[in-house]
């Protein structure tokens, strides 16, 4: 992540395919940003698999769904990585 930034840690949390790729069900990473850096920053700690999946996934901000991927996340905040799910 970013060493320059002074935000209150974000917890992200993974499941299903997302949790696979990242190869950790959750983690605690510097805040500050918004949910598209943050998905940046995740894809270049993890590699292009995670990337690939966080193009697809949906995201929960502190348990609601956060369509404004360029809002500044809020502090503190636990980030859920929600990828597309089969089945029906």
């Amino acid at each position: 992540m970013d060493p320059t930034s002074t935000g209150t840690p974000l917890v992200v949390r993974y499941f299903a395919a997302a949790r696979a790729a990242a190869g950790v069900p959750e983690e605690t990473v510097p805040g500050g940003h918004s949910l598209d850096h943050l998905a940046d920053e995740l894809a270049v700690r993890h590699g292009a698999r995670l990337g690939t999946v966080l193009e697809m996934a949906s995201f929960l901000v502190d348990g609601v769904a956060w369509h404004d991927r360029q809002a500044p996340l809020p502090p503190g905040a636990t980030v859920d990585v929600l990828p597309p799910f089969a089945g029906g």
